[in-house]
């Protein structure tokens, strides 16, 4: 069954702590990306992970193999589930970080690739130099990841219904850019709603502002697991 992750996106540990206090039992997954990471370190997956919470710890490493291998060995120690990598490291990078995971044992977490990031689309592609289409470059890159070694990766819910073909069952595919019906899609540019991410093969769908700023967030994360389980 797909999993619903929340996104920490606030700036402060108190912050962190009200958020995963207030949402409780309805929630059970948290993501910590750049900015909370870099404003607080270690310490707030230590804070997340002593509620008893899993965590999808999204820095997005890019950066020489060996640098790579030693922050993914670091987040391992944390106990975090998930780590993400650009997949545009190469395969040295992805190839040392998959190993800097399996050297923990039972309790490595999976490493993801992110191929394109949600926030881009076609024009901006073209802006950087990529001369292929999203879905194209999607593809590519997911494949190129999943052969070296990632464990799934992170993608627009448009392009999941073509990366499960793709990459087969066993793949974890990511999904932010997921915004239930009638919501603000705010700075993504390529979105879904939560049932139709899951029915096209997602295994864990990211959402922030549709939670943490509803009127009742613990309410609202509950409401988005219904989508997702939502056979229409």
């Amino acid at each position: 069954m797909a999993e619903l992750i929340v996104a920490l996106d606030v700036a402060s540990k108190p912050e962190v702590e009200r958020v995963v206090d207030l949402l409780g039992d309805a929630v059970s997954f948290y993501k910590i990306g750049l900015e909370l990471f870099s404003a607080e370190g270690p310490s707030v997956v230590a804070t997340v992970k002593s509620r008893n919470k899993k965590v999808f710890l999204d820095l997005k490493l890019h950066d020489i193999p060996r640098t790579v291998e030693r922050a993914v060995k670091t987040g391992a120690s944390l106990g975090v589930d998930l780590m993400t990598i650009h997949a545009v490291g190469g395969k040295a990078m992805i190839r040392a970080a998959k190993e800097a995971a399996r050297s923990v044992g039972a309790n490595a977490p999976k490493i993801l690739a992110v191929t394109v990031l949600t926030s881009l689309d076609q024009s901006d592609l073209t802006d950087i130099g990529v001369s292929r289409d999203v879905k194209a470059q999607v593809e590519v890159m997911g494949e190129f990841a999943f052969a070296n070694g990632a464990d799934g990766i992170v993608c627009s819910p448009r392009e999941v219904l073509n990366m499960r073909t793709l990459l087969g069952q066993d793949a974890l595919l990511i999904t932010p850019g997921v915004r239930p019906a009638g919501a603000d899609v705010g700075d993504q540019k390529r979105v879904t709603t939560p049932a139709q991410a899951v029915r096209d093969g997602s295994t864990h769908l990211v959402n922030a502002r549709p939670i943490l700023q509803a009127p009742a967030p613990p309410a609202a994360a509950p409401a988005i697991t219904r989508e997702m389980q939502a056979l229409a």
